[in-house]
């Protein structure tokens, strides 16, 4: 069985982006390694502690700059994450300076919200509806 146990955002920043995704967005610390100039830095849902994590990857490669560019200019998120209300987290991470690109919208069978993660991307937030 193939499963998916890491996935990744690029970031400008990994302590810029280290600080929004737990203080911000509110996962936690999973792995934190030195790496030269940079980190092996991921982050977990405290909900599911062995879960996916999420790299936060330095946009050091070449093409990473041009992608995150074109899919912001485009007003494509980079990902997206699952919570429970997308109104009440829109309304929650608004009240605690968040950006928002998108105000929650009803897209059929999910509702969804788009937020600039200050760190070169866009993410997206869903609710599927039962």
């Amino acid at each position: 069985m193939i499963r998916i146990n890491i996935t990744s955002v690029f970031v400008d920043d990994q302590a810029k982006a280290l600080a929004f995704y737990t203080d911000k967005l509110g996962f936690v610390t999973k792995h934190d390694i030195p790496m030269g100039e940079h980190r092996w830095l991921t982050v977990v849902s405290p909900q599911d502690p062995d879960g996916t994590e999420l790299l936060l990857e330095p946009s050091e490669h070449p093409a990473a700059r041009p992608f995150k560019e074109a899919l912001v200019a485009d007003g494509i998120p980079f990902t997206s994450f699952a919570v429970d209300d997308v109104h009440a987290e829109f309304a929650r991470l608004s009240a605690d300076g968040v950006r928002f690109v998108q105000e929650p919208v009803d897209m059929g069978p999910v509702t969804v919200a788009t937020l600039d993660d200050t760190c070169g991307n866009l993410i997206q937030i869903a609710t599927m509806k039962s």
